[in-house]
């Protein structure tokens, strides 16, 4: 049977980006690799719309928001941190670990903050030195308005603007340049169609002067974003890189390019449609008020375990989807559409959820979901 991967990270892995990092490994301080590098480099500078830096960290995605928060901030001070999810609950863990405290907004799963009350906070906290906010919340396949809240931000605030762009990044339209953010993460494992292994930092020239201060005592060693940015200037790395990574990325990088990032956004929005369409169709209910088009949570069907339903989904089907996390474990199911995924995709998840349902017992027509699948894509 063959295994089938729908979860947001690891997301699949295409046969080129495998085939190139299987090549020989080649050494990290030598002309060849320096080449790769410079060409990543410039190739995360269009997926994130910048000119600015944006530097490759051996680390998961978390380590990224790590070397953001401990390279910008230290004891004393102020930073909002927007909690709607497991990945907002983790800026807030790091802004108090690195800060002493944090001032948190704290938000339902499945909800998204509003300009007006992000405006409200800011006058709340007219001394915050940066705000951190989370484009698609993986926990609960929420997207955020990033756009309208950076414009607030830097219409009413000195702030900084950080954004986990984690599952967002290649996913959703993002524009670091045009819409004022400062940082912005996401990892290699998401929209990137790799491993796990990387994060991408993209640094403005607003962070890149607070990083840079004179006064500013370092709270971190491997972590850091001045080392990173030192070194990136130069298409170089502090560390040994990740090298079989990055040279995977370069590839991930130039289908991403080849494709065009506008279009990009667009088949997820698409495939993020149909498969809303295909779980309503039968009969289950979308978690998020506001849906992201990296993951889609939906609800299990009424009356289901999540262990059998599960069950017959993986070991039955080959199919691997996400679990719920915290509260919600084993009441919702997560559908990833992020990265490496086209419109048949989305026919073979939705046709795997309906005979999982037939499985277990659940009430059903066979291919109502496949069909509203294929009319979101094929039109009524």
């Amino acid at each position: 049977m063959k295994k089938r991967l729908f979860t947001p990270g690891p997301t699949p892995v295409p046969e080129e980006v495998m085939l190139r990092m299987a090549a020989p490994i080649i050494h990290h301080r030598n002309p060849e690799f320096m080449e790769i590098l410079a060409r990543v480099h410039e190739n995360l500078r269009y997926l994130f719309q910048t000119t600015q830096p944006v530097v490759a960290l051996s680390c998961s995605g978390t380590g990224g928001m790590e070397a953001a928060v401990s390279s910008l901030f230290g004891e004393g001070d102020k930073v909002i941190t927007v909690n709607a999810g497991k990945f907002g609950e983790r800026w807030t863990e790091l802004v108090q670990l690195y800060t002493g405290s944090s001032t948190e907004e704290t938000l339902p799963w499945g909800s998204a903050i509003t300009p007006e009350r992000l405006k409200q906070l800011l006058k709340e906290h007219p001394d915050a030195k940066g705000i951190c906010l989370t484009h698609s919340e993986t926990s609960t396949g929420t997207a955020s308005d990033i756009k309208t809240l950076s414009a607030v931000i830097r219409e009413h605030s000195e702030a900084l603007v950080l954004v986990d762009g984690i599952t967002a990044i290649g996913a959703h339209e993002f524009h670091f340049d045009d819409w004022g953010i400062d940082i912005c993460i996401t990892g290699s494992q998401k929209g990137l169609m790799m491993p796990p292994g990387l994060a991408l930092v993209a640094i403005s020239e607003r962070a890149q002067e607070r990083i840079n201060e004179p006064a500013r005592k370092p709270s971190n060693y491997y972590l850091s974003l001045k080392k990173a940015l030192e070194s990136h200037a130069g298409d170089d790395t502090p560390f040994t890189p990740a090298v079989s990574l990055v040279i995977g990325l370069d590839e991930a990088l130039t289908m991403i390019r080849s494709e065009g990032i506008e279009h990009v956004w667009k088949r997820h929005e698409s495939l993020a449609a149909a498969c809303r369409a295909g779980c309503i169709a039968l009969g289950m209910k979308i978690f998020s008020s506001s849906p992201s088009f990296a993951v889609t949570p939906v609800w299990l069907p009424e009356g289901a375990d999540w262990t059998e339903f599960n069950d017959a989904l993986k070991h039955d089907n080959g199919i691997t989807v996400a679990a719920g996390q915290d509260a919600f474990k084993g009441k919702i199911f997560r559908i990833s559409h992020l990265g490496y995924y086209d419109e048949l995709d989305m026919l073979t998840v939705i046709g795997a959820i309906e005979r999982a349902m037939k499985a277990i017992g659940l009430p059903l027509t066979p291919g109502t979901g496949v069909t509203a699948v294929q009319k979101a894509f094929l039109g009524k």
